[in-house]
């Protein structure tokens, strides 16, 4: 993993911070610059008042104090996304569960997951070859809302590699929506990107916030 961009990210961040703290010292000097000169030319017989001056110099700190939080909200971000980086490297040899529907073979076992958006009196898993041809079909009988597990048997399959699943869910003969997920091993971490992604054995470039469980 290429940790020089984690520096550059730090750098970046840095300048950024600086440049926002200059911005906001100059919109707030000119601000202040502008009021003096109001106030030495103000109308010696209608003066400002109290209140007035008292608000505008709210203003300004209302718009320097928000500026200071945007700065400091993007520096926790950029420190985040560091450390996010930097703990992911642990799940490199890992395995994950991400959205998707590809099938590993392990031992003549198959692990199946995937969830339900309601309950279903009817689960039918289908098992496809590279072809998409079904080369196995199971009924899973009534499971209930939420995420779901089950085994595959590939012991007596013709085929064990390059294959995929789905599943169909009905409720009272209503279709009920199922999420398929897949179980991978992490390869390596990206963050050439602008999100910190994992490559997957199977699957390939994998968004991080996609991990639904670490095995």
């Amino acid at each position: 993993m290429d940790y020089s961009t984690l520096n550059v990210s730090s750098s970046t961040s840095k300048t950024s911070s600086t440049a926002s703290s200059t911005g906001a010292q100059d919109t707030q000097d000119r601000f202040l610059k502008l009021l003096v000169a109001q106030m030495q030319n103000q109308d010696p017989m209608n003066p400002m008042d109290n209140a007035q001056v008292t608000t505008q110099l709210a203003q300004i700190q209302t718009v320097t104090g928000v500026g200071n939080v945007n700065t400091s909200i993007q520096a926790l971000a950029t420190q985040f996304s560091q450390m996010q980086a930097l703990q992911s490297v642990g799940l490199v040899g890992r395995s994950v569960t991400v959205p998707g529907n590809k099938l590993e073979v392990t031992d003549g076992k198959a692990p199946i997951n995937f969830e339900l958006d309601g309950s279903a009196d009817t689960v039918k898993l289908e098992v496809l070859n590279g072809a998409g041809a079904v080369i196995d079909t199971i009924s899973l009988g009534k499971m209930k809302a939420g995420s779901q597990t089950a085994t595959w048997d590939a012991s007596k399959a013709a085929e064990t590699t390059n294959l995929s699943y789905r599943i169909t869910a009905t409720n009272a003969g209503a279709a009920v929506t199922a999420t398929t997920l897949s179980r991978d091993t992490v390869k390596a971490v990206n963050t050439s990107g602008s999100s910190l992604q994992l490559e997957l054995k199977n699957s390939g470039l994998v968004a991080y916030d996609k991990v639904r469980a670490i095995v």
